[in-house]
């Protein structure tokens, strides 16, 4: 997966404006535009690095002359105390970078990190690990790709590109062979169809009108078992709700295809790094 230079400029600009609106205050009145440093990037945790090429671009937004060597690369499993990247050139550049840069790269490395815990904790299972839509405004895009970078996959990326019934859709069409049946009528060929279940009979109800993919939604372990058995192979299964790292083997052992987590995006704890400007 590789996003595209116009999306990350895009973000980085919005973020930078944020910051800095017209001038750094601090910075702009206390160092001349040719004042120089060294810097470096130190993780203060151990997990999975993502988004060192856009704090990379940061700085080339933020005002450029900086020399960025990239010590460790996105996927990378740092330590605590790895120095990550190292660099050398304009200290008003470096100062006026240096927030917009770590709040990317640590939250995208936090996604990552949490990914690829609830990966390890599923492997030798069936299941694949997923996000969702909960996502922040804006950074859907850059958020998913870290999930990639964790090990993850990705749901849909917006409401176009793929059919899904949750809940409210079928309660409000009337039910859920009602609203597949006319949702099947008006879509094309490529698309297929997810609906959500919050029990067995609407998990029978769904296979009976021949859905692709099955949500199984906020079901307990024993329930999805026995939706694994009736479902026996004929639809793609997803458990969703209430997953966390305390429970997604077991459910992972049930037998699901896909378990999807919104907390990978909504709520994940940034990864701790530093910039350190070394003292002349």
């Amino acid at each position: 997966m590789k996003l595209t230079k116009s999306y990350i400029d895009n973000i980085i600009n919005t973020a930078l404006d944020e910051d800095i609106n017209y001038i750094d205050v601090t910075t702009d009145n206390l160092l001349s535009p040719e004042h120089t440093s060294s810097a470096y990037y130190i993780a203060k945790d151990s997990g999975v690095l993502c988004g060192i090429d856009i704090a990379k671009r940061v700085f080339e937004l933020a005002g450029g002359n900086v020399d960025f060597e990239t010590l460790m690369h996105d996927g990378d499993k740092v330590k605590k105390g790895d120095i990550i990247a190292e660099m050398k050139g304009s200290t008003v550049t470096l100062l006026k970078g240096e927030r917009t840069a770590l709040n990317i790269l640590q939250h995208l490395s936090g996604i990552a990190t949490a990914t690829n815990k609830c990966v390890e904790l599923v492997k030798g299972t069936n299941a694949s690990v997923t996000d969702t839509r909960k996502t922040l405004p804006g950074l859907r895009a850059m958020q998913k790709y870290a999930v990639t970078v964790g090990g993850g996959k990705n749901h849909r990326y917006n409401l176009s590109d793929g059919a899904m019934l949750k809940d409210n859709h079928i309660d409000a069409y009337g039910g859920i062979t009602q609203a597949v049946t006319a949702l099947r009528k008006k879509i094309g060929h490529m698309i297929k169809i997810e609906v959500e279940v919050r029990n067995l009979d609407e998990l029978r109800e769904a296979l009976d009108v021949g859905c692709e993919v099955i949500m199984l939604d906020n079901m307990n372990c024993d329930e999805m078992k026995k939706a694994v058995e009736i479902n026996d192979g004929e639809a793609l299964l997803e458990a969703s709700g209430n997953v966390t790292p305390e429970n997604i083997r077991s459910i992972a052992e049930t037998g699901v295809d896909i378990i999807s987590l919104g907390a990978l995006t909504h709520s994940v704890k940034c990864f701790d790094i530093s910039m350190r400007i070394e003292k002349d």
